[in-house]
């Protein structure tokens, strides 16, 4: 596919399959949240703060599905560890942190009701 060929009106454009990832409330933030290494579900829980068990399983389950993130277990079930593959680890440090930082330049700016 041509670069330009996301310019179009095409259904199965590659930037459609990006924006609808990002259209999920808590992927993207589950994503930054795995960036430090892997993580628990608890501590998944604790450092986002604010997200149901339920939306938790559902974006883990998303983002495993599209190849982002890693699902390791050891002999238990207890031993359930979340981590970025190479492929999630480049969206969070590459599209997620230019997010990241234009919404810390800009956030107060969207938070602000606008001018009538």
């Amino acid at each position: 596919m041509a670069h330009d060929d996301c310019y179009g009106f095409v259904s199965d454009c590659r930037i459609r399959a990006v924006t609808e990832l990002l259209s999920h409330t808590w992927d993207p933030v589950v994503l930054i949240a795995l960036r430090p290494g892997p993580q628990r579900r608890s501590t998944l829980i604790t450092a986002i703060g604010d997200i149901s068990d339920k939306a938790l399983t559902e974006s883990l389950r998303r983002l495993t599905d599209r190849g982002l993130v890693t699902r390791t277990s050891e002999s238990t079930a207890r031993n359930v560890e979340y981590r970025l593959t190479p492929v999630g680890a480049s969206l969070v440090q590459g599209p997620l942190a230019t997010i990241g930082q234009w919404a810390m330049d800009h956030g107060d700016e969207l938070l602000e009701p606008a001018a009538a």
